[in-house]
């Protein structure tokens, strides 16, 4: 026999939540759409009737029988509130990124999830390209040698517009922060992945090209990680131009260097060379590896501890900005 098809409820019908509506529906899905729900029931109720749904308030989908899981793609900041409440309510959770603004609010939620039973995940979907699961491989193989440090790159552009789009964007209450909380918490959760726990950080950090929120565009970070290997992470709403996303990890025996994701440098001492990849869709592969952790009863790629640790990183960032002084993640 196989497991039945997993039903979820959407929370959010923002641009991340009609993209996980839509894959729910696709013929890919390996689950089945129930309903959505969005403080704008309006809204709710447009979305539904596009995609031939049902909308619900958030109260009637937590208290619906026939859902057994929820996505939540609502602002980071509102992420504890919603995610305790579905827990508690017995349903599984597919939280968006990051799982929530301060470690903080990540303990409220892994607490319910404990008490719950229930199954959830983050979405970090740079997990999923085969490219980063290869170079984990390769790290933990020894093929790179001894890792002594690494850099990544996130040099990016967003408009004034952008910011200006959504009250919450911003804002520390509910964007939990600027370059690095919204654009760079997949990088941190990837490096964290990739290299193990960071022992201290030290941050600069400003708002140099934007107007009217209250978190930064740019932020240099450097760190130090339980191995002793050295970090310089760099993330940056303030670069206007198409420069890809930058991951170097370099080792005494070898080097590897990612461009958005693609090989543009690998080299081994002992001779081990990059594969040929399939392309995949990461947003369906974590789909997926959910719905698989929750039938089968093991843990997901991502863990609420691990998405608690990259808030944890960005959050001595954060205050490492401030005072200007290192900072031992929490």
């Amino acid at each position: 026999m196989t497991d039945p098809r997993l039903r979820f409820g959407v929370i959010g019908v923002g641009i991340i939540g009609r993209q996980h509506v839509a894959r729910l529906l696709s013929d890919d899905s390996p689950a089945d759409l129930i309903a959505i729900a969005d403080v704008s029931e309006d809204a709710a109720r447009a979305v539904a009737a596009e995609h031939g749904t049902v909308a619900e308030t958030v109260d009637g989908l937590f208290a619906r029988d026939d859902i057994d899981a929820v996505v939540i793609a609502i602002p980071s900041g509102l992420h504890a509130e919603t995610a305790v409440a579905a827990l508690d309510a017995g349903k599984h959770v597919l939280l968006e990124k990051p799982i929530d603004v301060t470690v903080d609010a990540a303990d409220r939620i892994i607490d319910a999830e404990r008490r719950s039973g229930k199954v959830l995940t983050v979405v970090s979907q740079r997990r999923f390209a085969p490219e980063n699961q290869f170079l984990r491989e390769a790290i933990q193989q020894g093929d790179l040698g001894k890792i002594t440090s690494a850099n990544i790159e996130i040099a990016l552009w967003r408009t004034q517009e952008y910011y200006d789009s959504g009250a919450w964007r911003g804002t520390w209450k509910l964007d939990g922060g600027g370059a690095l909380m919204n654009q760079g918490v997949h990088m941190v959760d990837l490096i964290l992945w990739l290299l193990g726990d960071v022992e201290e950080v030290h941050a600069y950090g400003g708002l140099l090209a934007h107007e009217r929120i209250e978190v930064e565009d740019t932020i240099a970070i450097t760190a130090r990680f339980a191995s002793g290997s050295m970090l310089t992470f760099l993330a940056s709403t303030t670069a206007n131009g198409e420069l890809p996303i930058r991951v170097a990890v370099m080792g005494d025996g070898g080097v590897a260097v990612t461009l958005d994701e693609q090989y543009a440098h690998f080299t081994t001492a002992n001779g081990r060379e990059v594969p040929d990849f399939e392309p995949n869709d990461v947003g369906m592969a974590g789909l997926n590896d959910f719905v698989a952790a929750v039938q089968n009863g093991h843990a997901p790629l991502v863990t609420s501890q691990q998405a608690r640790a990259a808030v944890a990183f960005i959050e001595a960032a954060y205050d490492s900005m401030r005072t200007g002084k290192p900072v031992v993640p929490r």
